[in-house]
């Protein structure tokens, strides 16, 4: 395994309330998100099933979604995180979260959200992107999306791994945060 997390949290004393599996379509955020999820024994939220259907309709045919776009969406993933906390539960989200804005919206007023960013180099997930058939996010949009990627800061709770690293090697390297003194 090679030694390419990127710790960007300042310390806490306890595990996260909720975690975001962050990055550009293509990255593999459903995947570990949905692993992360069963081992922790938690709810597992697809982000892309919140999008409203016009925000679909604009990415299908390869029109890059604006902020305006994005707020209500946001907002519906922030409500569902909160309601999976209601029930006790913690909610793993698989999410884009370009923005740190954007991840202000889905922490919240709360400080133990922590993000799972997977980041790689571009051509490897355009071609992960090209590889998958059904989606409605065509290869087109990597550039747009990389262009809204805003790296976490040393404020927000989080990690940055490499997404040439295995699903099961990346959740083991997530893991780490909520075991961190």
């Amino acid at each position: 395994m090679r030694d390419n997390t990127t710790m960007e949290t300042s310390t806490h004393d306890k595990a996260p309330t909720a975690w975001v599996v962050m990055g550009v379509s293509g990255c593999g955020k459903s995947e570990v998100g949905q692993r992360l999820a069963q081992v922790l024994g938690a709810r597992f939220i697809e982000g892309d099933g919140f999008h409203p259907p016009r925000n679909l309709a604009r990415m299908s045919a390869g029109v890059p979604l604006t902020d305006a776009d994005r707020w209500d969406w946001l907002g519906a993933l922030r409500a569902e995180i909160q309601r999976v906390q209601q029930a006790g539960e913690v909610p793993v989200l698989a999410c884009s979260a370009l923005k740190r804005a954007y991840r202000d919206v889905l922490r919240g007023g709360d400080g133990k959200v922590c993000f799972v960013h997977l980041h790689g180099d571009p051509a490897l997930i355009a071609q992960r992107m090209a590889a998958r058939s059904g989606h409605f996010m065509p290869p087109s949009l990597l550039d747009s999306q990389l262009r809204d990627l805003e790296p976490l800061q040393a404020d927000e709770c989080g990690v940055t791994l490499d997404v040439r690293d295995p699903p099961a090697v990346l959740v083991k390297q997530a893991l780490a945060l909520s075991t961190r003194p």
